[in-house]
Order: structure tokens, then sequence, then C-alpha cells
């Protein structure tokens, strides 16, 4: 079944090979997340290489930044590891397209997220108001910005982590520039880091012409290599 998004986007439901769902966007043949396994890409790339690390590190609060708020996936885990850890999370998430409750309702995430607190966050976290912080949960803060990356005016040198998952370059080349990645650069605190899927030879060279220092890691099931990139502290 198509749907579309708030920005007349058509949508199509898909399950992932771990059984958590995806969308399918058939004007660009692309996927929202990895079609091997949407819960393991986004635990293993953008929690695994990016935020675990922090967490680990003891830094309080956590102040993230994610590209494509999309499906709330990411933002839900990461929800769930301020539950677990009591650490304090503040997340920042843009999205040009947000999705409208008949296609969060149809991505059924009741099937493979089993615990009632977290699917009533869920909800919360896309009925959560845009443009403005709101507190999802006792330590976690949300603040959803409509709009494109390029237009949002973002604070100087404040996020820890970036999460930044964009559509692959062939099929939004304008989210991959190193201007970028320039903005995203100013924006990260020092000792910060950019995680994504993405493991381009042309992303790698745009991040460092930017400034980042970069490095390949491996990548989640069904991808050879993924890419964290770091600022200088």
């Amino acid at each position: 079944m198509i749907h579309e998004t708030e920005g007349g986007v058509k949508v199509e439901v898909r399950t992932t090979e771990d059984g958590s769902s995806t969308l399918y966007v058939p004007a660009l043949d692309e996927h929202y997340h990895s079609t091997h396994g949407a819960l393991q890409e986004a635990q293993h790339v953008y929690l695994g290489a990016g935020l675990e690390p922090r967490l680990a590190d003891g830094a309080t609060p956590v102040r993230v930044l994610e590209i494509g708020f999309g499906t709330g996936l990411n933002a839900l885990l990461t929800l769930q590891r301020s539950l677990s850890t009591h650490a304090v999370i503040e997340y920042d998430t843009l999205e040009k397209y947000p999705l409208p409750p008949a296609v969060i309702q149809a991505l059924g995430v009741e099937r493979y997220v089993l615990n009632p607190e977290l699917l009533a966050y869920h909800e919360q976290l896309h009925a959560a108001a845009w443009n403005t912080t709101v507190l999802v949960a006792p330590r976690f803060l949300l603040r959803k910005l409509h709009g494109a990356l390029q237009e949002t005016i973002l604070p100087a040198a404040h996020y820890d982590v970036v999460y930044f998952d964009a559509f692959a370059p062939e099929k939004q080349p304008d989210m991959w520039t190193e201007s970028v990645f320039e903005q995203l650069y100013q924006a990260t605190a020092p000792g910060g880091t950019l995680v994504s899927y993405c493991a381009k030879g042309s992303f790698r060279r745009s991040l460092k012409a930017a400034g980042w220092l970069v490095e390949k890691l491996p990548g989640p099931p069904g991808k050879r290599e993924m890419t964290r990139a770091r600022k200088s502290s």
C-alpha cells in the first residue's frame, strides 16, 4: 500500500530481514533503512559506533543531532538507552518530510518492539510538537526540527554525536557535500563524532576536506564497512 508523507513523498512500508520495518520511496528507488535489518543497522551504526562510546565515557548530558528523523527508530533506541543507563540525553533531529499518523501506524512497530513502555514512548516521539524542546522521558529531551539541514541554524560546538542518516549520495547528492559537513563540523563539540552507514570514498573525502578525522569501521549485517568521523579536541 502506498502512503504519502506530509511533503507529498510517496512511501511504501516494507519488512526488513530482521523483522523490523522500513519505508521504500519508489521515486528514488531507495529505502529508509538497510533491507538486511533496520533494527540491526540502527543498533550497530548509530548506537554502537556513535552513542555507546560517549556513554562509556560517562559524559552527561549527551547531545545528539540526527539528520533524518524518518520512522523515529534511531530516536527510540537512543531513548531506550537513556532509560537503561539513566543518562541525560538531549536529542535534536531534523526532518523535511514528516510522516503522518497513518504511515506511523502502518509501520507496525509492535511486531518487533515488545516492551509496552517503549511502544508508548514511540507514540510520544511522533506526537511531540515540532521546533520546540519536549521532555519525552525523565532524562530524554527531544527537539524535532522541521526543515532542510542547509536552511537550519545549528548551535556552534554543541553536539557530541551526529547521526548522519540521509538517503544515499546517489539518491540525495545535495546532502553529501563538503559544505554540509563543514556545517556539521561547526555544530559539533571538540572530540565529538559523526557516524553514518555510508562508506563511499567520495563521502570520506568530503568529510576530510571539511576538517573531520575519518575512520572506517566494520559495517552492520549486509554491509562491509561504515564511517565514523571525529572532530579534533
